[in-house]
């Protein structure tokens, strides 16, 4: 009698070891995440409590001394509740998905398909819409409206956090304007409002049509006139970063569609609009913290995740 290879019995296929795959896969797409500015908190619930304090710095008076110290003030407190969305996303391969399909070897000659390499496939296509989907997310944090893939509100940070957008508009369109003014009016805004937090520079994604209003604006042309180093906006191709004001600005085009009701894919939406730029401070602590919470199994009810921010279950 033949062997039969039992595949789907084999270690291979083992939730374990499919995690430990699509692990391996590295996240192809996402200036966000290459950027580092989110930490990963893994947590055992599917909500958090974020407690929201304002600190109290006061100046301290002198007191002659023998007398009262000066008694310290608590800063208040505020408690915020946050439910972590559940984003599932499943696919199949079925056999005629394999039967008599050919697939290039690792010395590149042609050869018929094989279960692992389909699924391997699979596996790094799922693993990239996640990306894509985490990157979404994140820019939403950014901008202060974390949206879900159709453009709806899940969570409008300025209203959970009671704080107001604040929008400085560089006037890119006035030869006059003063962009290494508008710069420091970025970087002063947020160093007085860091509530305790510090940083150490600021970046700046911004779409491609506000990127090109700044490097060829007069201003940003005067200042490079006469500057030999490397980058040079007047001179190089600098959309992948270049410094002015105390800030690094850079081009982002970041887009992504989605899968509609009727089975259709919408139009690609940017996550930075035409016309807009998006400052991040870098170098922060708790700024920006990603919380990953246990997938809707049962062996994983209660249980914080391992860290990775993609897992697969067959």
């Amino acid at each position: 009698m033949p062997t039969i290879l039992d595949i789907f019995n084999q270690d291979a296929f083992s939730a374990a070891s499919l995690t430990g795959n699509i692990a391996m896969v590295p996240n192809s797409y996402g200036r966000i995440n290459e950027l580092g500015l989110f930490t990963a908190e893994p947590v055992a619930t599917t909500s958090v409590i974020v407690i929201i304090e304002n600190g109290v710095l006061n100046l301290l008076p002198t007191r002659p001394r023998g007398g009262p110290a000066s008694l310290g003030t608590r800063g208040k407190q505020k408690p915020a509740s946050f439910v972590v969305p559940h984003i599932p996303h499943e696919d199949s391969v079925l056999a005629t998905d394999v039967q008599n399909m050919l697939a290039l070897t690792s010395n590149g000659d042609a050869g018929l398909e094989t279960v692992l390499g389909f699924l391997n496939r699979k596996l790094i296509t799922m693993r990239r819409k996640h990306a894509i989907t985490l990157e979404n997310l994140r820019m939403g944090a950014v901008k202060g409206i974390i949206r879900d893939s159709d453009g709806s509100v899940l969570l409008n940070l300025f209203t959970a956090f009671g704080v107001t957008e604040q929008v400085v508009d560089f006037l890119l369109g006035t030869p006059a304007t003063d962009v290494v003014g508008k710069c420091q009016d970025v970087t002063g805004y947020m160093e007085d409002n860091l509530l305790g937090e510090t940083m150490t520079g600021v970046h700046a994604l911004c779409s491609p049509e506000w990127f090109r209003k700044l490097i060829t604006h007069a201003s940003v042309k005067e200042a490079y006139k006469y500057y030999a180093s490397a980058p040079n906006p007047m001179r190089q191709d600098v959309r992948k970063g270049f410094e002015f004001g105390g800030i690094t600005f850079e081009e982002y085009r970041g887009s992504a569609s989605f899968m509609q009701e009727d089975g259709t894919t919408s139009v690609p939406q940017r996550f930075i609009p035409a016309g807009d730029v998006r400052f991040i401070p870098l170098g922060t602590t708790d700024t920006f913290t990603n919380y990953w919470s246990p997938p809707d199994f049962w062996g994983s009810v209660n249980q914080a995740p391992n860290g990775a921010d993609s897992e697969v279950f067959v």
